[in-house]
């Protein structure tokens, strides 16, 4: 599970292999998400966030979207 970000209490990582989609999942102090990052970044799933904590975590993960493409090709080369 490579963190790739880190921002204030929240931690950007993979699941190895989980699944082909790329996504990012965010750890956060009360909960955890999980956004797809392609065609366009949307939340998946999440689990005891608020709903105003979830609207800023999208909004970090479009901010560092290209990045956390990058890193998903580096981790998971095709």
């Amino acid at each position: 599970m490579p963190t790739i970000y880190r921002e204030g209490p929240y931690r950007f990582f993979f699941n190895s292999r989980e699944e082909t989609r790329m996504h990012v999942h965010v750890y956060a102090p009360d909960g955890v998400a999980k956004f797809w990052l392609e065609p366009i970044v949307a939340l998946a799933d999440s689990h005891l966030l608020s709903a105003r904590e979830l609207t800023r975590l999208e909004g970090m993960v479009k901010e560092h979207q290209h990045d956390f493409v990058v890193a998903w090709r580096r981790h998971f080369p095709e």
